[in-house]
């Protein structure tokens, strides 16, 4: 009877791993919900920021080192844009310029506020020698409430520092992001 039960043998071998192809690939499945869930929780979480901050955007990384020594190159800064606030000179404002696809981090060194209570300002790096006139668009010399992103609340010392890494190599950047993306995947729930 050696082909018969070699037969045998043979057709249980075949049923193990189709038993076993279909758990992992609902293992698989598994994980990619999972890594999806990941995701969406933290956009949820983000946009959550964006309501409660009143801020585009809630936190940014500070990319120069323009407001030395106050803030350094891959602070953390967490900012509200609560608009009934008013600016005030010495407060620390992050603004865009049209033109411009980064926000700037710098403080306010003077406040126009006009009686019909529109406010116009100007702001300058700590660590610059000049206003920031030149930053501005052609032809414009003040910043708008419009222009804010929002205002500096609170920081966390070089915790950005992995994001100006991935901006200045990129490959880190797809490198860390493969790991991540494998170890979510191939994490096996304990």
């Amino acid at each position: 009877g050696w082909p018969r039960s070699g037969g045998i043998r043979g057709r249980a071998a075949m049923d193990l791993f189709g038993d076993l192809r279909r758990m992992n690939k609902r293992q698989l499945y598994y994980q990619v919900l999972n890594f999806a869930m990941i995701v969406s929780s933290a956009l949820m979480i983000w946009k959550g920021l964006i309501v409660v901050t009143g801020s585009e955007s809630p936190i940014v990384v500070v990319l120069s080192g323009s407001m030395e020594p106050a803030f350094h190159r891959g602070d953390l800064l967490f900012l509200t844009n609560f608009h009934d606030d008013p600016i005030r000179a010495g407060e620390i404002v992050v603004f865009k310029v049209e033109g411009r696809d980064i926000p700037i981090v710098h403080r306010v060194i003077k406040v126009h506020e006009k009686g019909n209570g529109n406010i116009k300002f100007l702001t300058k790096g700590d660590n610059n020698e000049v206003d920031d006139r030149g930053l501005y668009k052609e032809g414009q010399n003040w910043l708008e409430k419009k222009d804010v992103v929002g205002r500096a609340r609170g920081f966390l010392p070089y915790v950005g520092m992995v994001t100006i890494i991935m901006n200045d190599y990129p490959k880190f950047k797809y490198a860390l992001l493969a790991v991540m993306g494998a170890y979510v995947l191939l994490k096996r729930e304990s």
